[in-house]
C-alpha cells in the first residue's frame, strides 16, 4: 500500500508542475502581446518612421523661409529677379508720340545743291514792291502775318529753290532788312530783283520812290522754329506731293524712304517735291539743305493739308 501512495503523489506533484509550467507560458504569452501592442512600441515606429521622411529629404534639401529671407532681402538678389521688361521700362524713356528724327548728317556740299544763289555773294539788283494780299505766294506757305517778305526774281527763283531763303536786303542809303522769300516774281522782273512787301520797301526807302537800286545776300539766321512737313491737298499713298515749312536754310533735296532706298522726287514750282506713283508716301522723309546738310524725319503720316511739325532744324551758318 505504501508503495501505491508513493505513486500517486508523485503523479499529483508532476502533474502540478505542468500546470505550473503551463500557466507560466500563458502568462510570457501575455506579457508578450502587452508589449508587442503597446503605446511604447508605436510611438517606436512612428519615430522611425519620421527617422525615414527626414533621411529621404536630406537627399533634396528645401530651403526654409529664414534661410531663403537673406537673399530676398539682398538688393542685388532682388535686382535679378525683377521683371526684365519693367526694367527696360524703367531705363529707357517712352517714346515721343511726336514725329521721330535721327541726327543730321553732312554730305558733300556741291553747286547742284546751292544752285544760283550761292552762300556769301552779294547780288546786285533793284527792288520794288506789291500788295501781298493775305501773304501767300508761289510757294504755297499759306497765309500768314509775317510782313517781312519777298518775291523773288523769276531767274533766281529757278523752279522754286529759292522758296524759304531768307534774303538780307541794303538799300545805297545803307538801310536794311531781312525778309523771306515767299513769292516769285514773274518776267518781265529781271535776274536779282526783289519784289518787296510794302512794310518791308518803307525801310529801305520812301515808297514814293518805288524802284530803288539794292545788293542782297543769303542768310543762315536764328530761329527758335523747326521744319515742319504738309503733304498736298490730294494726297494718298498712291499719289503725294510733299512740301517742308519753316527750314532756316534752302531746300537743296526732299527725299522719301522706299523699299529699294531713298529716293529722291522732283520739285515743282509750286513748292512741292511730288510722288506721282506713291512711292514712299507716308514713310520716312530726308530733307537736304545747301550746305548739303541731312534731316531724317519719320512718323509723318498722309494728312493732306495739314501742318505737322517735327523737332528738327539745320544748324546756322
Amino acid at each position: 500500500m505504501a508503495s501505491r501512495s508513493h505513486r500517486s503523489s508523485s503523479s499529483g506533484r508532476r502533474r502540478t508542475a505542468l500546470v505550473s509550467a503551463a500557466v507560466a507560458v500563458v502568462v510570457a504569452l501575455a506579457a508578450a502581446l502587452i508589449v508587442a501592442f503597446g503605446p511604447d512600441h508605436e510611438t517606436d515606429a512612428a519615430d522611425a518612421a519620421t527617422a525615414t521622411a527626414v533621411a529621404g529629404a536630406r537627399g533634396t534639401p528645401t530651403p526654409t523661409a529664414q534661410e531663403s529671407k537673406p537673399a530676398s532681402a539682398s538688393p542685388s538678389a532682388s535686382a535679378r529677379t525683377s521683371s526684365p521688361k519693367a526694367t527696360a521700362s524703367t531705363a529707357s524713356p517712352r517714346p515721343s508720340t511726336a514725329p521721330a528724327s535721327h541726327p543730321a548728317r553732312k554730305v558733300s556740299a556741291s553747286a547742284s545743291l546751292t544752285g544760283r544763289i550761292k552762300p556769301g555773294v552779294s547780288y546786285d539788283g533793284v527792288a520794288t514792291f506789291y500788295d501781298v494780299g493775305n501773304g501767300d505766294g508761289a510757294c504755297l506757305y499759306g497765309p500768314t502775318s509775317d510782313v517781312m517778305t519777298a518775291a523773288m526774281n523769276h531767274t533766281d527763283y529757278e523752279t522754286s529753290k529759292a522758296c524759304g531763303a531768307y534774303i538780307r536786303v541794303r538799300a545805297g542809303s545803307g538801310a536794311s532788312v531781312t525778309v523771306r522769300i515767299t513769292n516769285e516774281c514773274p518776267l518781265p522782273c529781271a535776274p536779282g530783283q526783289l519784289d518787296l512787301s510794302p512794310q518791308a520797301f518803307a525801310k529801305l526807302a520812301a515808297p514814293v520812290q518805288g524802284r530803288i537800286p539794292i545788293t542782297w545776300s543769303l542768310l543762315s539766321p536764328s530761329t527758335s522754329d523747326t521744319v515742319s512737313i504738309r503733304y498736298k491737298t490730294g494726297s494718298s499713298r498712291y499719289w503725294c506731293g510733299v512740301q517742308a515749312i519753316g527750314h532756316r536754310n534752302p531746300l537743296a533735296r526732299l527725299e522719301v524712304e522706299t523699299a529699294s532706298g531713298w529716293k529722291e522726287l522732283p520739285r515743282t514750282d509750286y513748292n512741292y517735291f511730288l510722288s506721282e506713283q506713291g512711292s514712299g508716301c507716308g514713310g520716312a522723309i530726308r530733307i537736304t539743305d545747301i550746305y548739303g546738310e541731312q534731316l531724317e524725319i519719320s512718323g509723318i503720316g498722309v494728312k493732306p493739308d495739314v501742318v505737322q511739325p517735327t523737332r528738327v532744324q539745320f544748324a546756322q551758318h
